[in-house]
């Protein structure tokens, strides 16, 4: 089962539509803030198609989405942010204090716009990327496991 991640649109619609498109085989889409609109619109092109889910980051004055959320998928437990209230430029230990408080497995982050993964003790941190840079990642899960991609369109 895949999962696609994008973050920090601010405006490039185009890609995550490409983004979206690159995925056919995602049944998730999660949204991870900076963008809400435009991403809200193109979302609204692939709910057929994928379960949309999406939280506001720090660009989206207007959004009354939540800053963090929780889902569960497939058993596992994803806690899902932009990032700017746990401040993750400055390190990731309110992040994975949140995430743990949460019981999550995975914890989703924007913000920083660069692309990072790490396994710490049984919690996967995974950020995206930014997708108006045309980095974003999928995350699948499978029996073998959690397996986070870092991904990357071509212009």
């Amino acid at each position: 089962m895949r999962i696609i991640v994008i973050s920090d649109l601010h405006g490039r619609q185009s890609c995550i539509l490409s983004a979206l498109g690159a995925e056919p085989s995602a049944e998730y889409a999660f949204f991870l803030g900076d963008g809400i609109c435009e991403a809200e619109e193109a979302f609204a092109l692939y709910s057929h198609k994928v379960t949309c889910k999406a939280v506001r980051g720090n660009c989206d004055f207007y959004s009354t989405l939540p800053y963090y959320d929780t889902i569960t998928v497939k058993g596992v437990k994803i806690y899902m942010t932009h990032g700017h209230m746990e401040e993750v430029k400055f390190g990731l230990e309110n992040l994975k204090l949140k995430a743990r408080e949460n019981g999550a497995q995975i914890a989703l982050f924007g913000h920083t716009h660069e692309q990072f993964y790490k396994y710490e003790q049984g919690l996967h941190l995974f950020n995206p990327g930014s997708i108006q840079d045309g980095r974003y990642g999928v995350i699948d899960i499978t029996k073998a496991g959690i397996i986070p991609i870092s991904k990357r369109l071509r212009f």
